[in-house]
């Protein structure tokens, strides 16, 4: 029983194969794939999909990547999707100073106005963070009080983990941890409390071990969940059963 908690399967990488996609996903043992949207036109195919699907949730919001594209409609239509039942969060979202796609001053506004939206929602935020800690944890800590949600493909220290806990915040591990370098990532995992880990796919990008260099789907998370049961001592289905649990409690789940 896994739940791949952050998915991009409405990638035109999937074009292709998309149904054979979370058929593999189901058979491989997956009971749901929250698929995240990027974009607004990426945001909507989130939303078809998860209406076509019944293992398929979606998540709405605007990526740093686009943030210099985000028009004042479209928090509105954020909003709005959530009437329906099976959009379950506000992302993925947050600051990615890494490649800098966006200015970073529209970067932080966008992000603090979609931690808005997700106030007035009381929905779960789902946060992106790729070499941005300091401003994020800062961002959070003002405008999120109160909010829960997810760090998703976490990629902090031991510290920042649980500096994020504090504030009510859960911790996603994605394909990274089963890297033979990434060993400071391992000790993250070997250290969250199992009432606040998620497991996830990120795909198609960071393909776990034994996958790598290929395109990434929901069903390799059970790579990803069974290192991180490895380097904190657990049975698989121990880890599989938690992290589930987690997800479906963090994003109002009911299966």
């Amino acid at each position: 029983m896994l739940f791949d908690s952050h998915a991009h399967i409405d990638d035109k990488r999937f074009d292709a194969d998309r149904e054979d996609v979370i058929k593999r996903a189901a058979e491989a043992g997956l009971i749901g794939i929250l698929n995240a949207g990027a974009c607004m036109e990426s945001s909507a195919r989130s939303v078809a999909l998860a209406q076509r699907h019944d293992m398929v949730f979606a998540a709405v919001g605007i990526h740093p990547h686009d943030a210099k594209d985000a028009a004042d409609g479209d928090y509105d239509q954020l909003a709005a999707w959530h009437s329906q039942a099976k959009v379950v969060a506000i992302g993925e979202i947050g600051l990615d100073y890494y490649y800098d796609l966006s200015p970073r001053e529209i970067q932080r506004q966008v992000f603090i106005r979609q931690i808005d939206v997700a106030r007035q929602l009381n929905k779960p935020i789902i946060i992106h963070d790729r070499d941005a800690h300091g401003d994020v944890l800062a961002i959070v800590k003002k405008e999120a009080k109160g909010l829960t949600g997810v760090f998703h493909c976490f990629s902090g220290s031991v510290e920042m983990a649980k500096e994020v806990i504090k504030l009510g915040f859960y911790v996603s591990f994605a394909g990274p941890v089963t890297y033979a370098k990434d060993g400071k990532l391992k000790e993250v995992a070997a250290s969250v409390p199992l009432e606040r880990l998620l497991v996830e796919t990120d795909c198609p990008y960071l393909t776990p071990q034994p996958y790598r260099g290929r395109r990434n789907e929901p069903a390799h998370v059970k790579y990803t969940a069974e290192e991180v049961a490895r380097v904190r001592g657990l049975e698989f289905a121990a880890l599989a059963e938690a992290a589930t649990a987690n997800t479906k409690e963090l994003f109002g789940i009911v299966l």
